[in-house]
């Protein structure tokens, strides 16, 4: 069922790791193949990260191996960064524009993906949490979230925030996730960056061209290190780590959060001389 799985990892083994190593235990790659589901697992807070980009046919979330549903115990948020797409959750079918997301709760069965036109496939990406509790199935229209406005074009940071599910709008055992977007001529997100040691958290970017990479900062504050990542790739991100980033363009990310609480304000904001 995972193409790869990543370990959970000690600050300590960020020492004398090089690119390679770094990428191979963060970084998610390939998200995207027509007509597949790829899923990756991370012991971080049991994160499965995903992709599914349907074709001529609709793809369906793949079973547990013994034939349990795959959402038996977990709770799964779903954002479209490709073509208009289709999601219908146990009967009930969902009409997913680009940046539009969807919440599926805990106990769903079947889970269907399909894209309205091939020529212009549908990408969903998948972001998966263990769950306790049941709730409501329900879609998040970016045209109707409410945009929190952050920075500015002086520190180059300027961006819209997206909060998708969030107990403010959207009821969740532990998922949090939300989507920021770069306006022009801004590059860093998460600034000044900052820890949350009771929750883990995955960046995923997207909306850079081709030839355009992005700089992601991770590791201690006294120690910190950086991956390039390409376009739709995801990094993830431990309790103990800074995370942050600048790209070669403006672009946009899905931050996604699991752990001990859901709120988004239990954080360790840090200064930028705090930075080694």
């Amino acid at each position: 069922m995972y193409k790869k799985t990543l370990q959970a990892t000690h600050p300590d083994m960020m020492r004398g790791a090089d690119a390679a190593s770094l990428a191979d235990r963060y970084v998610v790659t390939d998200l995207f193949a027509p007509g597949e589901v790829n899923l990756t697992y991370a012991h971080n807070e049991r994160f499965v990260i995903g992709g599914v980009s349907p074709q001529a046919e609709p793809i369906a979330l793949p079973m547990q191996a013994k034939g349990a549903p795959f959402l038996e115990r977990r709770e799964l948020g779903i954002v479209n960064v490709g073509g208009a797409g289709k999601v219908t959750v146990d009967g009930e079918q969902f009409e997913l524009n680009p940046k539009d997301g969807l919440y599926v709760p805990m106990g769903s069965k079947n889970v269907v993906f399909e894209s309205v036109a091939a020529a212009d496939a549908a990408k969903f990406y998948l972001i998966s949490t263990p769950a306790h509790a049941r709730f409501e199935t329900k879609k998040i229209s970016i045209d109707k979230a409410v945009p929190l406005e952050r920075g500015a074009l002086e520190t180059s940071n300027e961006r819209t925030i997206y909060q998708y599910i969030v107990p403010e709008t959207c009821k969740s055992a532990q998922l949090l996730l939300g989507l920021t977007i770069l306006k022009p001529s801004s590059v860093w997100n998460t600034m000044p960056p900052h820890v949350h040691d009771r929750r883990s958290e995955v960046y995923f970017y997207f909306g850079l061209k081709p030839d355009d990479r992005l700089f992601h900062f991770m590791g201690q504050p006294e120690e910190i290190r950086h991956m390039i990542l390409a376009n739709e790739q995801a990094v993830v991100s431990p309790p103990w780590s800074i995370h942050m980033g600048a790209g070669t363009s403006n672009y946009c990310f899905i931050w996604a959060m699991g752990g001990e609480n859901q709120d988004y304000t239990d954080m360790n904001v840090l200064q930028l001389c705090q930075l080694k």
